[in-house]
């Protein structure tokens, strides 16, 4: 299905928006780190896209939307999930599910608490990790190159480098163009934030949070620990068990996205099962009053 763009303007920036015309739950796609939205156009193409209401948007610093007006605001998980909740609300958009890849991931347990309307969450390439420095860095996999995820410039080789850990392509035109838009502060303020203990604990909102939480990961991705992964006791892990999808990196949905999509229709028609339900049961309960 064909998409339409529009900018919604926030008090942390003018946010760029992309949304099908379905008439299924809302679901909301949230980009990693020096990424932008477009990464999401397979699945916007696809039946998720025909059956639901897609909204994938640029973070503030990414994409088409503006650089953040508070960069030490707006730069933070925090930050980053209130800019989607103004975005939403703007909208009209109350209830919606959530799908995070990487850094987006980590917005979406973040809206966990402060977004009363969510349904459900996927995330992909994201570790729900705790606080404190030791816990984060837990989640990843050892690599020389992790701090490039909170470095304000790249040299081109470095821009290479994150692309492949990334993307799976150092040479992908749209990676680099993406990364080079970036606002360079987004990924500065974000890593200094994060490791001053700034983000909520996530792995505790996994472990104890009752909204179904989905986890999908490539079996090759160069960041994270997918043992790490596997062993946290998650309170509502969807479908029962973590998902790890052979020949992906760190971005399965556009790695193999023919090996992905079927996981994703599936936990969209499930998302929108639940969101009749609890329609039914709010229904239910002001007719009973």
């Amino acid at each position: 299905m064909s998409s339409s763009d529009r900018t919604v303007t926030t008090s942390h920036a003018d946010i760029a928006v992309s949304e099908t015309a379905g008439s299924g739950v809302p679901i909301v796609m949230i980009h990693g780190n020096s990424s932008n939205r477009r990464v999401f156009a397979r699945q916007m193409d696809g039946a998720v896209g025909d059956g639901h209401r897609v909204i994938a948007l640029d973070l503030p610093g990414h994409g088409e939307s503006s650089d953040a007006q508070e960069p030490d605001r707006t730069y933070t998980m925090a930050g980053y999930a209130e800019a989607v909740i103004e975005t939403l609300a703007a909208m009209d958009v109350d209830r919606a599910a959530v799908f995070g890849w990487s850094l987006g991931g980590h917005i979406g347990l973040e809206l966990i608490a402060r977004f009363p309307g969510m349904i459900g969450l996927m995330i992909t390439g994201t570790p729900p990790v705790g606080r404190a420095p030791e816990e984060i860095q837990s989640g990843f996999q050892p690599s020389p190159h992790i701090g490039l995820a909170g470095k304000a410039d790249f040299s081109a080789e470095e821009a290479g480098i994150f692309a492949f850990a990334t993307y799976g392509d150092p040479q992908s035109a749209e990676a680099h163009q993406a990364i080079a838009r970036t606002d360079g502060r987004a990924r500065a303020v974000k890593f200094a934030s994060l490791f001053a203990g700034q983000a909520s604990d996530q792995r505790k909102i996994a472990e104890t949070s009752p909204v179904p939480l989905a986890v999908v990961n490539g079996e090759h991705d160069p960041l994270v620990d997918l043992d790490y992964i596997g062993s946290l006791a998650y309170a509502n892990l969807w479908e029962e068990h973590c998902f790890v999808l052979r020949g992906a990196g760190h971005a399965p949905f556009m790695q193999v996205p023919d090996v992905f999509n079927p996981t994703f229709e599936r936990f969209a028609a499930d998302m929108n099962m639940r969101a009749g339900t609890v329609r039914h049961m709010a229904s239910s309960s002001v007719t009973a009053a």
